[in-house]
Parts: C-alpha cells; structure tokens; sequence
C-alpha cells in the first residue's frame, strides 16, 4: 500500500517545540536532575498504577477465591522493587478494589469500613501487603466507597430501625415518595420503601445513599480515611463522587455544588493526615464536569479518571483515526484548572475489557498499550489488560472480573481448587506464564513501555501538545525543562509517512520504537515512517 504523506505545515507545531528542545550535552536520557532547591513532583504524578480485583488476580489457600496473601505472593509480578531487572511490569502503584467487610462478591455495599472482608484474610494480611509493596517502592490506594453503604451495615439497620433513632439522619428518609429515578436508567426507581416511609439509594435498594448534609457523616468519612492512612494506605480512589448529595431529581442527582464543598473539606483533612496522600476521583462524565472535581488545582482531588480519553483512545483505535485522541487533549488541556493531572485508562471494572472491545485484534491491542503509556498523567492499567484477558461470555459485571490467568492449566494457575468464576476465554494461550517468555507478547510490550516512560522525564511528567495530524497519524510532543520527545502513533491498517519536518540541527534518539518505525534526516528536516498501527517515540535535543 503507498504510504499517505502529510505536508510539512500539519507538524509545524512540533518544528518551534524540537528545535529549541536542549537537552545537556551527553544526557544518559533519564531526564535532567532536578534543579536544586525546585519542588519535587509528587510521587503520583506520572505513576503507573494498576487496578486489582483482590477477589480475582491470586487464591493463596485454595478456596477458590483471590486473598490479600494472594496477592502480595503476586507482588514481584507488579513490581520486584529492583529497576535494574525486566522482568515485572514495574507500576508504581496499586489500586485495590473494596477490600472491606461485604455481603457481595464486589464489596461496593461496605458493612463495615474498618474491618478487612474475611474472604479476602485479615487487617494482619492487610498490614503486610502494604509494608510489602512499600518494601518494593509501590504505593497502596484503597477504593473508599463513600456514596453508600450496604443496607446490612449496622448503620443503616439503627436508621432504619426508629424515626426517633440516633443515626436517622445518617441517611437520607422523607415521608413520601417523590418519584424520583436513576438520572441514567428512567425505568428504575431511586426511593424504597422501609418502616412506612421512604429512604434514597441512587444505585440500587440494598446500597442506600449516606447523608452528607450531616456533619456527623463528614466526621465519619475523615475518622475512617485517617484511620487507614494510618495503617501505611497511601490514598484512595474514591466512588461515585457526583453522586454525594443530591438536590433534585434528574441533573440534582449528580454534580451538585454541595458534594464539591465536602470534597474540598475530605481531601484537606486527608492532606492534613498525609501530605503525599493521593485522592483518586470517579466522575463518569464529560470532560468539562471531570475538570470541576480539581477545584483549583490544588484544593479538591489530584487525579480524575478521563472517560471521554478512554473512550477516545478505544474507539480511535478500532476506526483507525488518531483525531478522537487528539481532540479529547486539547480539550482537556482547555478545561483542566493549572497544575492539575490526568488519570488516563483503556478500560475498568465497568466496562467490558478492551480485548473483547478491540476483538482481540493483537495489533491494535499493542496500539493502545503504547498510547495510554506515553500519554501526560498518571496512567490506570485494568489487570489483565496486559495480556489481553478478554471478557467473559455474559454482560454481567462479574465476566469483566474474571479470575487473572497465570499459566495454561485449567484453573489458570489462580488457585487449587474450583474458581468463584470460570476463566475468560483465550486463558490458554493469554497467560503470565506463555507471555512473559515470548518477547513479541503484549505482556513484553507493556514491561517494555512502562520502562521507556521511567527513562524519560518528559514521558513521566512533562505536558503534552497534540499536532494537528489529520486521518491516521496522531502525534504530540511531551516536554519537560531540558528534555523534550516526539509521540507518534499510526492508528491506521497501512503504512504511514510524514515527511517535511523542520528541525536543523537536530539530534533524535530512540526511545520506544517499533520495528520499522524511523525519523530519519529528508533533505533540509525530517521524516518519519511508520508501519501499521506502529509507535514511535524520539527524544530531540
């Protein structure tokens, strides 16, 4: 197939960006050392964290279910806490899914907020988790499910039990129902029925919503994040925070000004408790509304997940058109308040798996992998996702959450006995153990990439400037002081050539190339080529 060319004006964004980039004389490409006496980054930004399902990624005594001790034998999987070695992916951080007392096999209805869930071990199990991640260098972030507890939680029963009782007011009661619905499912009713008068609960009956117009219920939330930064946890990933206080149906169900006040006055106490303590935000929404949750960049949360920048980047991918990337980043570097960070993601538990989304195509699956780990942030990866673990065959939540498949066996090596959920499929050949000995794996891709983003400064932390690439090409520039690297990604099914770029002078070095990939010297500037759905990432000086 001809390769497309592009004129040398759809870079000359990029031209001003390289030729003025500097680097010092015989950089090592690790990114500059840090001028003396300027602020360190916090350790969040540009971290790589990865999502675990506790229930599902390692089963320690056989029962079928993932543990904590599980998962901490897993550690050197995620991070062996050595730079100097490949193999492990090398994140900086892990996300744990509700670990806390459940009656559900998700743990979104918390009973008890202190107490570790007894499938998942115990608080001593907890403890040694996190000083084993720590010993590694790799941070700990608990989901904190504010929103809601389980409508078993002793709480909600005390509420329940009297309209004169103490904790009444804990939750949200009325007298009548008002009608009111889910904001994104009409047909299903947000108010039930309890005790002859009528309680909230946005998401379901047995999830029924706190009151956070009760300051005893803000005290509450502060006691309960205090007590666990305490315990060594190093943040948290907070919820379905539009949902914290609502004013009115429809659009008074989410985004109500009320839930930013307590928002500002949590993530305070928490800085208070724990100044590098992270508070990682849920808002399903648009770009705009994401950016809200920064306050001013300093006062309300640090990082928010990007759905829009998800979705961008999946259904990019699969059409072959780098311009849903490149749009969603000029948007949010439009609407993001000075100093704010962005938390980048291909799927999540919600979702269904990128794999079954890109139909397990290896190609673009690679794709993604190397978009979402060079984009500016602090990039989420879903377990699995690594290896391109796939969907279940329902459209339940609980075939996203399938068990995580270490070698070929028929338990995949997740456990000894019989798993709560059957293996996804393709768990035969998608595995640890197949990937990590094959260096054309995703797996490999993955290792490699987290690796070229530590190497650079720029990758890690800098900023970044889309270019205006029309059809297949979707390119921007990461810069930081002293260093500055060119992205390329070819979202298309055939080659891809951009020639005519400026920069006299020059010097490129490869950062993370893919065979076949080259910015090579044309005539008075340079050229880049690249293979389908190829990447290639070039430090300038």
């Amino acid at each position: 197939m001809t390769p497309s060319r592009r004129p040398a004006a759809l870079l000359a964004a990029a031209l001003a960006a390289l030729a003025c980039a500097h680097a010092p004389a015989g950089s090592s490409g690790a990114g500059p050392a840090r001028a003396t006496g300027a602020p360190a980054a916090p350790w969040w930004k540009g971290a790589v964290f990865y999502e675990v399902f506790v229930r599902s990624f390692a089963d320690s005594d056989g029962d079928g279910k993932g543990d904590l001790r599980g998962l901490t034998a897993k550690l050197d999987y995620l991070n062996d806490g050595d730079p100097a070695t490949a193999t492990d992916l090398g994140v900086d951080a892990i996300w744990l899914m509700p670990v806390f007392a459940s009656p559900s096999y998700h743990g979104y209805d918390v009973t008890d907020y202190l107490k570790v869930n007894p499938d998942y071990g115990t608080e001593a199990d907890l403890d040694r988790l996190i000083a084993e991640a720590h010993r590694r260098g790799v941070r700990v972030v608990l989901d904190l499910v504010l929103n809601h507890t389980s409508d078993q939680h002793p709480w909600f029963r005390e509420s329940a039990s009297s309209r004169t009782s103490p904790r009444r007011d804990w939750y949200v009661w009325r007298a009548d129902d008002p009608g009111w619905t889910q904001p994104w499912n009409p047909s299903q009713a947000a108010w039930y029925r309890r005790g002859g008068e009528w309680y909230y609960a946005i998401f379901w009956s047995g999830m029924p919503d706190l009151n956070y117009r009760n300051p005893a219920v803000r005290e509450e939330a502060k006691r309960i994040a205090a007590h666990w930064l305490g315990k060594g946890v190093d943040g948290f990933r907070l919820d379905a925070i539009r949902h914290l206080v609502e004013t009115g149906p429809g659009a008074g169900q989410s985004g109500s000004q009320e839930n930013h006040v307590f928002l500002r006055e949590l993530a305070a106490a928490v800085r208070a408790g724990k100044p590098d303590a992270v508070l990682v935000g849920e808002v399903w929404s648009e770009t705009d509304d994401i950016a809200r949750y920064y306050g001013d960049g300093k006062d309300e949360l640090q990082l928010l997940f990007d759905f829009p920048l998800a979705k961008a980047i999946v259904e990019g991918v699969d059409a072959g058109d780098g311009g849903f990337t490149a749009h969603v980043l000029r948007e949010v570097a439009a609407a993001y308040p000075p100093g704010a960070v962005d938390a980048p993601f291909l799927t999540n538990h919600d979702q269904f798996r990128v794999a079954t989304q890109l139909a397990n195509d290896a190609g673009k699956l690679r794709l993604a992998a190397a978009i979402l780990l060079t984009l500016p942030g602090a990039p989420f990866v879903y377990y699995g996702e690594e290896l391109g673990m796939q969907n279940g065959p329902g459209r339940e939540d609980e075939w996203k959450r399938t068990p995580m498949p270490w070698d070929r066996s028929e338990q995949g090596g997740f456990t000894r006995g019989d798993p709560w959920m059957p293996l996804g499929p393709g768990h035969e050949s998608a595995n640890v153990a197949v990937e990590s000995s094959d260096p054309g794996s995703l797996l490999s891709r993955y290792r490699a990439l987290v690796r070229a983003r530590k190497g650079s400064a720029a990758l890690a932390r800098g900023d970044a400037v889309p270019l205006s690439t029309p059809g297949s090409a979707l390119a921007y520039v990461r810069r930081v002081e002293g260093e500055t690297v060119l992205v390329v990604h070819n979202m298309g099914a055939g080659p891809l050539e951009i020639g005519g770029l400026e920069a006299p002078g020059a010097v490129a070095e490869a950062v993370f190339v893919d065979p076949g990939a080259a910015l090579v010297r044309d005539g008075t500037g340079w050229r880049v080529v690249l293979p389908p759905r190829a990447s290639g990432v070039w430090r300038v000086r």
